[in-house]
């Protein structure tokens, strides 16, 4: 089993920045590869980004391509989701997810996923 728990979420501007971190704990041995994803309000969970257990291979929805990056420290069992230039439409709650998976390869659908978090919520006014 594995735990995430997010935190770095909160209230900022249109145009602003926020570091989103996953930390995982439980049987943090294992290869994982890892995803955020997230929900609005009234809206069906969406894929945000993912990202190999290497690191080296991530992958990012159309909406968020170019603001936001995935990144990783395995020596931390922490994934971060680095959010710039802050939209109104990026408010949701915010999701970790994680897979069983080793070396380059990223996961993109929900479904692929055995673990969660908790979720946190991150609100851009306008």
């Amino acid at each position: 089993q594995v735990q995430l728990v997010e935190s770095g979420g909160g209230l900022v501007q249109a145009g602003g920045s926020l570091r989103l971190s996953c930390a995982a704990s439980g049987r943090t041995s294992s290869s994982y590869a890892m995803g955020w994803f997230r929900q609005a309000p009234g809206k069906e969970r969406e894929f945000v980004a993912a990202i190999s257990w290497s690191g080296y291979a991530t992958y990012y929805a159309d909406s968020v391509k170019g603001r936001f990056t995935i990144s990783r420290d395995n020596a931390k069992n922490t994934v971060y989701l680095q959010m710039n230039s802050l939209k109104p439409e990026d408010t949701a709650v915010y999701y970790c997810a994680a897979a069983p998976r080793g070396g380059t390869s990223y996961i993109l659908r929900s479904r692929e996923y055995d673990y969660w978090g908790q979720g946190t919520q991150v609100t851009v006014s306008s």
